[in-house]
């Protein structure tokens, strides 16, 4: 049976026909599957009982769950939604002074085996659905609120997998994220994460996604970066700037470019300069990143006078930079740590 999350509304729409049921219907379905997120067809209590059954029969609905709740000493909430397979995935809830940010996966593991991430060593399993994505920014946002007492503020994709390897489904997602329909959010509150996917970044140009692109480079130096990333190596750094500079002139926007800080690996006077380099031919930001450990692997976070000589460089250039500082470490939920004792 097909899953009726991932069918245009044109096809719902013509099954009602079919089976002798109003086309209004289906506006009321989407609703039902949607903007109230239910988890069962029998949820839909404005419909007869049988076109609840009729799309029981027909359908299959790919809802997700809370299956377990870790809470940080800072107050970063780690979730793991059980998906309709038994499949598990990672979320993270992050609140601040002023905001509160959720984290959400886009893939069930991750095929790029990142060096110093826990997903990568977990593996890649499947494409997570639209509606599994979306499950994650509702249920978060619902959580949010019962949690905090405060709405949640912006989505990252920055969890599980990358974004742009599933793309259909993110942009989907996103697209039932922002519609009235839906969640009834804007793009800018969003940033979706990659390592560089140059022809996805191209696309998301062509299809106007302004959602805000963060780049994961985390070097400079192409042999360093192919080391810490083995998927970079089936393309450039200037294959990648070239895609990054097309990106940003055509949607007029800044890309954030991400960057982890190795001990003695890309903490470098000459990795700073590299770095400024390699940002100079389009518009963007940097956000240096705090290591977080990860039980196996041999990597250690720069220490505080290689980070402040590192982020003195960038400004000295007159680069947008920022130190970003690691939230929920104690319960594996920091950048990089999800999965690292997942099931």
């Amino acid at each position: 049976m097909q899953n009726i999350r991932a069918i245009k509304s044109e096809e719902l729409v013509s099954f009602l026909v079919r089976n002798n049921e109003k086309p209004y219907r289906g506006n009321q379905i989407i609703e039902w599957l949607w903007k109230y997120r239910v988890a069962s067809f029998q949820e839909m209590t404005n419909l007869s009982h049988n076109l609840r059954k009729i799309l029981s029969e027909n359908y299959t609905l790919d809802a997700s769950g809370i299956d377990i709740m870790q809470e940080s000493n800072d107050g970063t909430i780690k979730v793991v939604f059980k998906l309709f397979d038994t499949q598990f995935v990672e979320g993270v809830l992050i609140p601040s002074e002023k905001r509160v940010t959720a984290c959400i996966s886009s893939q069930v593991g991750c095929a790029l085996g990142c060096k110093f991430c826990a997903t990568g060593k977990y593996g890649f399993t499947r494409n997570l659905s639209a509606g599994e994505i979306y499950d994650q920014a509702f249920l978060l946002s619902k959580l949010s609120l019962e949690k905090y007492n405060k709405p949640l503020s912006n989505i990252v994709f920055m969890g599980m997998g990358e974004p742009l390897l599933n793309y259909e489904n993110v942009m989907k997602a996103i697209f039932w994220i922002n519609s009235e329909k839906g969640m009834g959010w804007s793009n800018h509150r969003m940033t979706l994460s990659t390592v560089g996917i140059e022809d996805k970044i191209k696309q998301l140009a062509d299809d106007n996604c302004t959602v805000n692109l963060a780049l994961s480079l985390h070097s400079a130096k192409t042999d360093v970066r192919n080391e810490l990333i083995p998927a970079a190596k089936k393309s450039s750094l200037e294959k990648l700037s070239e895609s990054l500079s097309y990106y940003t002139r055509k949607l007029k926007q800044k890309v954030t470019i991400e960057y982890l800080l190795l001990q003695g690996i890309n903490d470098s006077v000459e990795d700073a300069n590299e770095l400024v380099k390699f940002c100079s031919t389009f518009a963007s930001k940097i956000n240096l990143i705090e290591y977080n450990p990860v039980s196996d692997l041999p990597f250690k976070k720069s220490d505080d006078e290689r980070t402040a000589s590192f982020l003195k460089i960038l400004h000295d250039k007159n680069i947008i930079a920022k130190l970003r500082k690691s939230r929920g470490k104690d319960i594996d939920a920091a950048c990089g740590q999800l999965a690292n004792k997942g099931k």
